[in-house]
């Protein structure tokens, strides 16, 4: 059943002839398409482009290249104030673009340079030359006194007289005594 269905039931010399014939009448509008373009053409070049006539006299030569050259003057000028309103719609588009980005919440994360600045430096950067902030980051470590070690060094020097003095009852009588 499946094969049936899938069959065309046209024979294979029909389908080759109607590919011929296909075949035949794109050609022909290639061929229509084609002398159209050219006609085109010469009509354009006859409208913007007219014959040149050399005359002999030098003068009307001179008046020619002075024409050609204000007219070359005038397409630079107009190539020049496309080229600018170009180059002025880019940048409103890259623009609009950024806002767009800033305002759906994605941001694009820049590019970052390695910079040596100290703390101080980068404060004054921030801050001004107003403002005089110091981060000595030394000043904010808690002090720790080298005479109390050196104390405790000492007293546990002779361990032998701390542990006679505080064997039995009375030598913890006497340190609690000691430190209260």
């Amino acid at each position: 059943m499946g094969d049936d269905e899938k069959k065309s039931k046209m024979s294979s010399s029909r389908k080759q002839n109607l590919k011929s014939l296909m075949l035949q009448i794109a050609k022909q509008e290639l061929q229509k398409e084609e002398e159209e373009r050219v006609a085109e053409k010469e009509n354009y070049m006859a409208e913007h482009c007219p014959e040149l006539s050399l005359s002999s006299s030098i003068q009307e030569l001179q008046d020619l290249c002075k024409q050609l050259n204000g007219k070359i003057e005038s397409i630079d000028e107009e190539r020049y104030d496309l080229e600018s309103k170009a180059k002025k719609s880019t940048k409103e588009i890259e623009d609009l673009k950024q806002k767009v980005f800033d305002l759906k919440g994605k941001f694009k994360k820049p590019v970052l340079r390695k910079v040596r600045m100290s703390a101080d430096a980068m404060l004054q950067a921030l801050l001004g030359s107003k403002h005089n902030v110091s981060m000595d980051l030394r000043a904010n470590l808690k002090q720790v006194k080298k005479e109390e070690k050196e104390k405790d060094i000492c007293e546990v020097g002779d361990w032998r007289k701390n542990i006679e003095d505080k064997a039995g009852m009375e030598g913890r009588k006497k340190m609690f005594e000691s430190e209260a």
